[in-house]
């Protein structure tokens, strides 16, 4: 069980990075000129919210339902550093 909990951190940690470039993105397209790439890129950012806020409730349901106490869990994880200009950011 525990590997699972951890796989589901990854996936939540992957998924607030993901929040937050393109929240980065959406600025740099606004920036430029790119209005709707910049709603486009918020309307992605508030999806990847969503989904981090379901998967720490799963975290949190399986560590309740077997009785784990992890206030932290350790993962690794690979963090995608592309931060350009809008054509730059469209193909990360």
């Amino acid at each position: 069980m525990e590997e699972t909990i951890k796989n589901l951190a990854k996936a939540f940690v992957g998924e607030s990075q993901a929040r937050n470039r393109y929240t980065f993105y959406a600025k740099v397209a606004q920036k430029e000129g790119f209005e709707q790439i910049s709603e486009i890129f918020l309307i992605t950012a508030e999806n990847e919210k969503e989904h981090a806020k379901w998967l720490l409730r799963l975290i949190n349901e399986l560590k309740k339902k077997y009785n784990k106490s992890l206030p932290e869990i350790e993962i690794e994880v690979v963090v995608p550093t592309t931060f350009g200009n809008t054509v730059e950011n469209l193909k990360a």
